[in-house]
């Protein structure tokens, strides 16, 4: 399928393609978009995120966790902009992240800048490959397993 996509997709695009909401919808907008290739997206990081409330406040980093979240929730973007849906289609569950490795603290302030390909399509499921960067400098990277679900 071959469709025009009009770069940037801002928030409120990105909540057409996701069903996640605050305090867990973790990307701001798409910025890069190859059709069944690439994504990159951001997310910027703010001192008013509600995690870093409780996670370490006197020096606030943000948590690996929500840094493999964010590239999974690019991954679904990714998937759902190549196949022309949204989350009202379908929803995208993550089933399995290998090889995470966290290189650099992702800190209030910071743009994460969500780079995410798509390594090989298995019947209903993507693996996909990212790397979260801060001012071009590798934070984070992981393989995402993804399956998508009609809803």
């Amino acid at each position: 399928m071959t469709h025009h996509i009009e770069l940037p997709i801002l928030v409120d695009g990105v909540r057409e393609l996701l069903p996640h909401r605050y305090p867990f919808l973790l990307v701001d907008r798409v910025v890069e978009f190859e059709p069944g290739k690439r994504v990159l997206c951001w997310k910027n990081v703010s001192a008013n995120e509600q995690f870093f409330q409780g996670h370490f406040p006197a020096h606030p980093v943000m948590p690996g966790v929500l840094v493999i979240e964010a590239l999974a929730q690019a991954g679904g973007i990714l998937s759902h902009l190549t196949r022309g849906k949204s989350c009202e289609d379908n929803l995208s569950y993550l089933v399995k992240v290998d090889a995470a490795k966290f290189s650099r603290m992702v800190v209030p302030g910071d743009r994460l800048e969500l780079d995410v390909s798509i390594k090989r399509e298995i019947r209903n499921m993507t693996m996909y490959s990212g790397i979260a960067r801060v001012d071009g400098e590798q934070a984070a990277c992981a393989e995402i397993l993804c399956a998508e679900v009609k809803r």
